[in-house]
């Protein structure tokens, strides 16, 4: 009898704050590919970026991710990329759990931006080597232009990229940061939850709304 393997996705990223975006992402893929589930990886910082004016501390990026995903049984919190001596490269995370996990494959999901910068990485093909790459549409690009550049990549580091089947999400962490800290509304683009703990602690500037 053929070992079953495990499907596992990755939404990596500084989810500084985390939104609905990520988590649609996260959820679609795990639909489509069948994931077994998906693990929300904050990236970490490199300490002399840590504590930055207007942004949240690593422990603060957690917290915000463990909310949100709180209430999804298929949704896992990963620490893997949060070191003490912060930034850790993709292909090194990759590496490690591949060798820790030999029956699992890992569905790495980016959007189309990090696509086109995907040449820019740190060793594109040994992330080749360890994963599937998920890329789903953003930034308004095209599916041909999606796919031309896919197969071009897929040639190149002889990788796996698939298409993640899912509406243009167009909302940013940095957008909603922003808003945030010019008093905004940001309802319903981020959990009320996250948003919650985003008020108690005012990240992002945020101030107390007057009643």
């Amino acid at each position: 009898m053929a070992d079953i393997r495990k499907r596992i996705g990755i939404m990596g990223g500084t989810f500084d704050p985390i939104h609905m975006g990520h988590l649609i992402l996260g959820e679609k893929a795990y639909e489509q590919f069948q994931l077994d589930k998906v693990l929300f990886m904050p990236s970490g910082n490199p300490p002399h970026k840590k504590n930055r004016q207007g942004r949240a501390t690593d422990e603060q990026r957690v917290e915000m991710v463990r909310r949100a995903i709180s209430d999804n049984p298929h949704f896992e919190l990963s620490l893997a990329e949060m070191h003490e001596n912060g930034y850790t490269y993709t292909y090194h995370t990759l590496e490690t759990l591949k060798t820790e996990n030999p029956d699992t494959d890992y569905y790495f999901i980016i959007g189309a931006d990090s696509l086109y910068d995907f040449d820019t990485w740190r060793e594109p093909g040994r992330i080749c080597r360890n994963c599937i790459l998920v890329t789903a549409v953003r930034n308004h690009s095209t599916i041909a232009e999606l796919e031309t550049e896919m197969n071009r990549l897929s040639l190149k580091y002889d990788g796996t990229f698939l298409t993640l089947n899912t509406t243009n999400i167009d909302v940013s962490s940095k957008m909603l940061r922003n808003w945030i800290s010019e008093d905004k509304s940001v309802r319903y683009y981020i959990p009320d939850s996250v948003i919650t703990y985003i008020e108690e602690n005012q990240i992002y500037s945020l101030t107390e709304k007057k009643g």
